[in-house]
């Protein structure tokens, strides 16, 4: 029980600088900023699954956390939030390094999950854009408060500073518990339990490592790469896996968003675009 303690809080406590940075700029925005620079960074966002893709890559959840809360308060795009889902690395960076597997593994790997995640990312954005226009339904205004209002946080009485810090606290508290649950079931099931499941069946196997990719925790990310270094799992098998995965931002994303069934829509795409992959690489 103190090693799950002692894994929580060091996960939770090394999103602390991302999460209170996405919440400075979202503040800053808020406050700062008049409409007119709001619509310049809202018109920049045409380029943003590019830029999602590439910031997505580095290896550290913290990044699909920033974009969850930047994508709620409607800062990014649905595409740019899906391209950096996509590319996310998580743990499976390091995990591949220190168990020194072969540079052109890792590029290989790297370069799957960039491409795919930029591609499908201009995919989005193009056709929620020529729905809108076909269904005359305006683009979606920057919308920070609706954040403000979920936290019961009071932020227009606060500083840009303390307002950042109020939501900050507010995420890394509900990260702890729900982290704290996951590594405490996760410890009970058994790593080597999950690894057991039939992820070397054609098809089948994409199938249950894009649910172990949904994990919302590093653990998915370890077990699909160290499956992969032991050669049990096949390379369309782990890309399907970590093309779903993305951390804690899916977790952050259902807490902070609150249209529940645009939450499960991008779960759902993350996990088509996943399975799809991964199948056609396999």
């Amino acid at each position: 029980m103190l090693e799950i303690i002692q894994e929580t809080l060091i996960d939770g406590v090394k999103l602390l600088p991302f999460l209170f940075i996405a919440y400075l700029i979202m503040e800053y925005i808020e406050h700062k900023t008049s409409e007119k620079t709001k619509k310049i960074i809202k018109k920049s966002g045409k380029y943003g699954p590019l830029l999602g893709g590439l910031l997505g890559i580095f290896p550290q959840c913290g990044f699909s956390a920033v974009a969850s809360n930047l994508y709620a308060g409607r800062i990014i795009s649905m595409g740019t939030l899906i391209a950096i889902f996509l590319s996310t690395s998580d743990e499976m960076l390091p995990v591949l390094i220190s168990e020194r597997a072969p540079w052109q593994t890792i590029l290989l790997i790297l370069s799957i999950k960039l491409i795919v995640g930029i591609i499908a990312g201009f995919a989005i954005d193009i056709i929620i854009n020529i729905y809108r226009k076909s269904k005359k339904i305006k683009s979606e205004e920057e919308n920070i408060a609706e954040i403000c209002e979920h936290d019961h946080c009071n932020c227009e009485k606060g500083g840009v500073i303390k307002s950042a810090i109020k939501h900050t606290i507010s995420i890394f508290i509900f990260i702890i518990i729900i982290t704290f649950l996951l590594n405490t079931a996760i410890h009970y099931i058994g790593e080597e339990n999950i690894s057991n499941l039939a992820l070397n069946i054609p098809v089948v196997g994409k199938l249950i490592a894009g649910l172990i990719g949904l994990i919302p925790n590093c653990a998915g990310s370890v077990i699909l790469t160290q499956l992969y270094l032991q050669n049990i799992i096949s390379l369309g098998s782990i890309i399907c896996g970590l093309l779903v995965g993305s951390g804690v931002g899916i977790l952050i994303l259902f807490r902070v968003n609150k249209h529940l069934k645009e939450n499960l829509k991008i779960v759902s795409i993350l996990y088509v675009i996943g399975v799809i992959s991964g199948i056609v690489i396999g």
